[in-house]
């Protein structure tokens, strides 16, 4: 009862201060980009930095409540969230015909993650050779662009209702290197189809994605799996949100752990039946001591 108790008073104070975070920025080829994050309260070099990522016209404050639960054990678990916004609450991601203006003007955001991870590295001694990802919608395309992208310090994403860009719509040099992805998409989805085909946004097309499945297989091959994955069906806590969630997994302990969140009923949203904060930590959690204990 008293850990539950705990807890609980740790969301509520998360609650209370994610509109008090601290808020800085960064000058990246011309342009001041901004973040946000929590003060640790104690100084620790052994902090993983997690990055939460907002989606297309979003900003990283409005993350930051649905992220209360992962915020609340922070110290605990020696993390560090930052909140890093989008340029014109927008991200330059790997879709070819997204309209956005950090699309068009080919916005540097590699430069800004890494500017990013060396901040975080000097002033809060961080661990500055890894980094980890959890993005909503267009914040899962950015998730995905940073993986194929950023693969020696990237070393695991959390992508929810993103598909990845469909050949004909991908401007991303894919660096073809595995890292740990966990894709979480709904099958409900009415913007990020789960079969794939056209986005459509604002009434303006962003090109096609590809289906959850072919997404899902193209980080699986990557890391050389072959076999089929293992299929559970995850509990369900609420019966009548119309939703249930099957998860298929990849996991080997000599490769990146690959996963898929089949959200039946889910739609363009955070799947209902489970804190994706909260599995996403324990998805990146497995992949560190997968790493420690092989090396690679």
């Amino acid at each position: 009862m008293k850990i539950v108790l705990g807890f609980i008073i740790a969301i509520a104070i998360a609650y209370q201060s994610y509109s008090q975070a601290r808020i800085d920025s960064i000058l990246v080829d011309g342009h001041y980009r901004t973040f946000r994050f929590q003060e640790p309260r104690l100084k620790t070099n052994k902090r993983n930095l997690i990055f939460i990522l907002h989606g297309s016209g979003g900003d990283g404050q409005g993350m930051m409540k649905p992220a209360a639960s992962l915020q609340a054990i922070a110290e605990d678990e020696k993390l560090l969230l930052v909140y890093p916004d989008g340029f014109e609450r927008y991200w330059n991601e790997c879709r070819r015909a997204a309209t956005s203006t950090a699309n068009r003007i080919d916005i540097n955001e590699q430069a800004f993650f890494t500017a990013i991870l060396q901040y975080f590295g000097k002033n809060y001694q961080v661990i500055d050779k890894r980094f980890f990802v959890i993005g909503l919608s267009g914040g899962g395309h950015m998730a995905y662009k940073l993986a194929m992208t950023l693969p020696e310090t990237c070393k695991g994403i959390s992508s929810v209702v993103a598909n990845l860009p469909d050949k004909t719509n991908m401007d991303c040099a894919e660096a073809k290197i595995p890292v740990a992805v966990m894709i979480a998409n709904g099958t409900a989805d009415p913007l990020n189809p789960y079969s794939g085909g056209t986005m459509i946004m604002s009434g303006a097309s962003w090109g096609d994605v590809r289906s959850t499945q072919r997404s899902f297989q193209y980080w699986a091959g990557l890391a050389g799996y072959k076999d089929q994955p293992l299929i559970e069906k995850m509990p369900d806590p609420d019966t009548t949100n119309k939703q249930a969630i099957t998860r298929y997994t990849y996991r080997n302990s000599r490769k990146p752990e690959v996963t898929l969140l089949q959200v039946d009923g889910g739609e363009h949203a955070f799947p209902k039946d489970l804190d994706i904060f909260l599995e996403s930590w324990a998805f990146f959690k497995r992949e560190i001591k997968r790493e420690e204990r092989t090396g690679r």
